[in-house]
C-alpha cells in the first residue's frame, strides 16, 4: 500500500512538473512589450528606429560621440529592454564613443509576436550594427552583448562585420540554458524535465534546439572578444561560460567577476567592469 501511494505521488508530482512546464513555455516566449519612454536629460542623443529581417520595426536611442572614437552597440538580454543598457551607454558616452542602445523584437518597443532567444534577435543584431554603420561612417564599431544579446551577436549569418565584442553569460547551447534554469529553480532533478520545454520550440516559435547553439559559431569569428562570466552564476555556468570561451578563436580574454550571478556584471563590480571594457575598447577599436 505504502509503495502505491508513494508511486501515485511521484506520478502526481511528474505530471503537474509537466503542466508546468508548458505554461512555462509559453510565459517565456512570449513578448515583453514595455512603454520605454524618453532618452535620460544627461544622454545627449535622439529616438531611432530602422527595419530589421525579423519582421519588426526596431525602436532605440543613439548618443553621437567624438569623431574616430568608435561606436558601440548595446545588446540587452531576454525579457529586457534597452532601459537595462543605460547606465553602460552612460560611461561609454563619457569615454566619447558613439552607443546605440536598442529593444530586440518582442521587447520593449519593438514589436514581435515570439521572444527567440536569440534567432530572430540575431537579424536584429544585424539591422543595428547596418544602422551604426550609416549613423557613423567610417567609424570601428564594437558590440556589448548580454545573455540573449550575446547569443544574437553570435548566431547572425553572415557573422557582424564588428571590431571588437565583449560577450556577458552567453549561453552555450538552448539546451545547457534550459536545463541550467529548471535545475536552479526546482533543483537538479527537474533537469529531466528539459525535453518538455524544448520540444516546444518548432511548435511555439518555428525553430529547433539546432537553431540555437552560440557555441557551434564562436569558433568562427577572429573578431577580438571578451568574455565575462559571473563566479556563481546558475543560469550560465562558469564551467559552461568557460567552455564557449575554449572554443572561441583568438583573439580572446576571459573575466570572471566574483560573487556575480547571472545578474547586470555591470552593477555587480561596476568599477573594474568600466576600467576593463574602456581598456578592451581602447585596444580594439582606437
Amino acid at each position: 500500500m505504502k509503495r502505491k501511494i508513494l508511486f501515485g505521488t511521484l506520478l502526481l508530482l511528474l505530471i503537474v512538473s509537466a503542466a508546468a512546464i508548458l505554461i512555462a513555455g509559453s510565459a517565456l516566449s512570449a513578448p515583453a512589450p514595455q512603454t520605454v519612454g524618453s532618452l535620460p536629460d544627461d544622454l545627449n542623443g535622439s529616438s531611432v528606429q530602422f527595419q530589421s529581417n525579423s519582421g519588426s520595426t526596431i525602436h532605440g536611442w543613439y548618443i553621437p560621440g567624438q569623431r574616430g572614437a568608435g561606436v558601440i552597440v548595446l545588446m540587452h538580454g531576454v525579457r529586457s529592454n534597452r532601459l537595462s543598457m543605460v547606465e553602460r551607454a552612460r560611461f561609454l558616452s563619457h569615454e566619447g564613443y558613439s552607443v546605440l542602445l536598442f529593444d530586440f523584437q518582442g521587447h520593449g518597443e519593438s514589436h514581435g509576436e515570439h521572444i527567440t532567444f536569440g534567432y530572430l534577435e540575431s537579424e536584429d543584431a544585424k539591422a543595428a550594427i547596418d544602422f551604426v554603420r550609416n549613423a557613423a561612417p567610417g567609424e570601428r564599431i564594437g558590440v556589448i552583448g548580454e545573455s540573449m544579446g550575446g547569443a544574437a551577436s553570435l548566431l547572425a549569418n553572415p557573422p557582424l562585420n564588428v571590431n571588437s565584442m565583449v560577450l556577458e553569460m552567453v549561453y552555450p547551447t538552448i539546451d545547457d540554458a534550459v536545463a541550467d534554469r529548471l535545475a536552479a529553480h526546482l533543483g537538479r532533478w527537474a533537469k529531466l524535465l528539459s525535453p518538455l520545454l524544448l520540444v516546444q520550440l518548432k511548435p511555439r516559435i518555428g525553430i529547433s534546439a539546432n537553431s540555437l547553439r552560440p557555441i557551434d559559431h564562436v569558433g568562427q569569428l577572429t573578431t577580438p572578444k571578451l568574455f565575462i562570466a559571473g563566479a556563481n552564476d546558475q543560469h550560465t555556468t562558469l564551467a559552461e561560460s568557460r567552455k564557449i570561451f575554449e572554443t572561441a578563436s583568438e583573439p580572446k580574454e576571459f573575466w570572471v567577476v566574483p560573487g556575480a550571478g547571472h545578474v547586470d556584471l555591470h552593477n555587480a563590480a561596476r568599477v573594474e567592469y568600466e576600467l576593463r571594457v574602456v581598456d578592451f575598447f581602447k585596444r580594439t577599436l582606437r
